[in-house]
């Protein structure tokens, strides 16, 4: 939804005023803004935490988070698309010295973030499409999204303009290992984190 105008804590910037605002009267909600436009995101499921943190834990026993990288979740992503743009990734893959690119708002400059982790919620068309574009725009190495919805998992690599030059689709049964470039090798079980994400109720 997009948001108009507003006096806030922010003066100059105006959506990151509205922003604020419906975070602090929606506990627990996601917001961001990508494209100029504010995407607010439900709290997640019980199936949603449990795939985060399934495929969380292959990147902590490779020993990504501590020395040179950290393994983060909610941390905000300042984009270079507009004057308020930033994204808020369900999981990061960052370099130690993270809070040495501190921008504003709680988010941080592109630079240090090697890999960025979406676990699709039921706005899943902005984590396939909106924040493809985002991400790339930013040069994030690499965007892996858990795709619920289609039971599916994806790896982009190479960002070039605002797209990822490589888009790779995994389906269960397949083993994926992930770009060197992230700082260890993780290999990540492609049916056990969809597994993870299925709502066991009726």
């Amino acid at each position: 939804m997009s948001a108009a105008p507003v006096e806030g804590p922010h003066g100059d910037r105006p959506l990151i005023a509205e922003a604020n605002r419906l975070m602090d009267r929606n506990p627990g909600y996601r917001v961001e803004i990508i494209g100029g436009q504010i995407l607010v995101t439900p709290p997640p499921d019980a199936a949603h935490a449990n795939a985060l943190t399934d495929v969380m834990l292959p990147f902590l026993a490779a020993g990504l988070h501590g020395g040179e990288t950290k393994v983060l979740q909610g941390v905000g992503l300042w984009l270079p698309d507009g004057p308020e743009d930033y994204a808020v990734p369900d999981l990061a893959v960052v370099d130690a010295d993270i809070e040495e690119h501190y921008i504003e708002n709680n988010c941080y400059e592109p630079l240090p973030f090697r890999l960025v982790l979406e676990v699709t919620s039921s706005n899943y068309q902005a984590d396939l499409r909106t924040k493809v574009t985002a991400y790339a725009n930013a040069k994030v190495p690499v965007y892996v999204i858990v795709d619920r919805k289609h039971n599916r998992l994806h790896v982009l690599t190479d960002p070039i303009s605002n797209e990822y030059n490589e888009h790779r689709v995994h389906a269960p049964g397949q083993q994926i290992t992930l770009p060197d470039s992230i700082g260890a090798k993780v290999t990540l079980d492609v049916a056990e984190i969809l597994a993870a994400g299925q709502p066991k109720r009726d």
